[in-house]
């Protein structure tokens, strides 16, 4: 698909500079990481099952700055946040369930607890993260963090794209080579042991192995993945030429901290609940209490053992898992129409069965599916807060926009007064996995 090129030469150039200042270099010494923002269109709330799942990555994200240092010191700001993040590579660090509050520089050098400032732990993430499976850091860098301007990027895995970043620079300060599955393993370290989220492996692998135009498909209990191009677009043809799709981000205007709420961890431990309930029943004591190693029969044969909260958890995984596999075909085969088809099914599953979402983010997704040009729509991410993403025509993605502002405002005056208007609903594409951009 065409469409404009993130990141753009004024973007990359900008960040330059401020590094270039910082380290006291030129900007040809600045080197940039690309971590994309991811969508799960298919899979939700199914990869810490081992479930299978879809993503693509969009033309939207994080960038990184950086210089190495020269020594081991990290010298970190951000383009949202006030602030400046100090702290040592080869020093201790630990998990987040013992870790000191972390401190934080203002520009006149006094410290002060962190607060809002938190988006320095992802950066001590990835240095524990690197050190815990044995590599050796000796350089830091100094680098200007930043996210696409004016998202709320919440649901599309921005934890998991800014962990990435500081891996990669990292990585490339100190001349590690790192296998992208390698770095899947380390985000979720940054995420799942530094941070405390119990979450899987989708969003780091969508991120970082995603590529324009396809769709990735992975199963997380294997771990093995194919990236699934639309190679026969016949059934969406016009006039010869095939009809192309857009991605709409709808912002809901809610912010909340997934980690702060119990909401996600309380869900994954209903499934294990629930896959522990069919497992014994079928005589599988031994078997880990995950729903990937429950069998369709047994649960089909056992599913009336569950209680009703749980029997709705495990419906959900069965269904979704089996909308990935239906999925992966569609897009194959060019059907875009029963594409979205199933992403609404996937959207309806997780406000009936798998419970979540809210009041806002539910009226956000009944607009989408009316807005004209819509092929399918449901929450990103968690669903706990954040936006809705739907597949539309290209040809309409500007009406279906325009009608999504104007519909989502008479429902949420409030929250949509926490929005800029340029970002309430953005018109995206799909882009390629994270990388590091040297100056040519």
């Amino acid at each position: 698909m065409g469409g404009f090129s993130w990141p753009s030469e004024a973007e990359l150039n900008e960040l330059k500079k401020v590094v270039a200042e910082m380290a006291g270099r030129t900007t040809d010494d600045v080197k940039v990481v690309v971590s994309p923002y991811r969508i799960c269109p298919l899979g939700a709330h199914i990869d810490h099952q081992g479930g299978a799942v879809s993503a693509m990555t969009i033309n939207k994200g994080i960038l990184l700055a950086f210089v190495r240092s020269g020594n081991p010191e990290m010298v970190l700001r951000s383009a949202q946040f006030g602030g400046e993040v100090r702290f040592r590579v080869d020093e201790s660090n630990h998990p987040k369930k013992v870790a000191k509050a972390e401190e934080v520089f203002n520009a006149n050098g006094s410290t002060k607890l962190e607060e809002e400032c938190c988006w320095g732990r992802y950066a001590r993430g990835a240095a524990y993260a690197l050190k815990s499976k044995g590599n050796i850091l000796n350089q830091g860098i100094i680098g200007l963090i930043s996210g696409s301007s004016g998202l709320d990027s919440s649901g599309l895995s921005s934890s998991a794209a800014v962990g990435l970043a500081y891996l990669l620079a990292l990585e490339n300060a100190n001349n590690i080579s790192i296998s992208p599955t390698d770095n899947i393993e380390y985000d979720r370290l940054i995420e799942n042991e530094y941070l405390g989220l119990n979450n899987g492996i989708l969003d780091q692998s969508a991120i970082l192995l995603s590529k324009q135009g396809c769709l990735t498909f992975m199963d997380c209990k294997t771990k093995e993945y194919k990236l699934v191009n639309p190679s026969n677009l016949k059934e969406n043809d016009v006039n010869g030429v095939p009809k192309s799709y857009k991605i709409l981000l709808a912002c809901s205007g809610l912010k909340h901290a997934l980690t702060s709420d119990t909401g996600y961890n309380r869900r994954v431990s209903e499934c294990r609940e629930a896959a522990r309930v069919l497992l014994d029943d079928a005589g599988k004591h031994e078997v880990d209490a995950v729903l990937s190693n429950v069998e369709r029969e047994v649960y089909e044969a056992h599913k009336d053992k569950l209680e009703p909260l749980l029997a709705r958890r495990a419906e959900h995984y069965f269904s979704e898992n089996m909308r990935v596999m239906k999925g992966v075909e569609a897009w194959a085969s060019g059907r875009m129409d029963d594409f979205g088809k199933l992403i609404t099914a996937s959207g309806r599953s997780s406000i009936d069965n798998y419970e979540c979402g809210c009041k806002p983010l539910i009226e956000l997704y009944e607009v989408l599916l009316r807005a004209p040009g819509v092929l399918g729509a449901r929450f990103s991410g968690a669903g706990f807060r954040g936006c809705c993403i739907a597949l539309v025509d290209s040809d309409k993605a500007s009406e279906a926009a325009s009608f999504v502002k104007n519909e989502y405002n008479k429902l949420e005056p409030e929250l949509v007064g926490n929005i800029t208007q340029e970002a309430a609903v953005l018109i995206c594409e799909s882009g390629d996995g994270a990388r590091v951009i040297a100056s040519p």
